[in-house]
């Protein structure tokens, strides 16, 4: 286990509730003290922890890997961060693009030529986990003389049926 700042703040506050709480319970001090001792693991693990990560979207991230991103297109998600950190793709062409992420999975809508644009590709990232998410996560990248010249990321509102 790694002891974080933000874990013994979170544990620490959890105890000094539950000995708040134990000593209205009964005012020996040692016995509030056990109550304490003994629920805050419980109430933090089982209660605290699983609250968080419903409410507070946080997820591993990693590097790039063009294997992982055709295998695990549900985890790509993991690598945008990278990917738009890095600026990767920025300069490349679309053969070294297609070779590195596949085949463009949809176009953008480009209002100029009022239709979708193959010089706008677009590739789904996934959901990042979170309950309530009900957002996808995508990856555009646009081109210009046949050379990536932008990437950002957007969310997309899915339905579900």
């Amino acid at each position: 286990m790694i002891f974080t700042p933000g874990f013994i703040i979170t544990i620490s506050v959890t105890f000094i509730l539950l000995w708040w709480f134990a000593t209205t319970i009964d005012k020996r001090k040692w016995v509030s003290f056990l109550i304490s001792v003994v629920a805050t693991p419980v109430v933090y693990f089982y209660v605290l922890y699983p609250l968080i990560n419903i409410f507070f979207s946080f997820h591993h991230e990693k590097y790039f890997d063009s294997e992982a991103w055709k295998e695990k297109p549900a985890l790509r998600y993991e690598m945008s961060g990278n990917i738009l950190d890095e600026d990767l793709f920025i300069g490349k062409t679309k053969e070294e693009i297609t070779t590195l992420l596949g085949v463009s999975e949809w176009y953008s809508w480009d209002d100029a030529l009022k239709m979708n644009s193959p010089e706008m590709w677009n590739y789904n990232l996934g959901f990042k986990p979170g309950a309530f998410n009900m957002t996808q996560e995508c990856l555009e990248i646009s081109f210009k003389n046949n050379t990536a010249v932008n990437v950002k990321q957007y969310q997309m509102e899915k339905e579900f049926e």
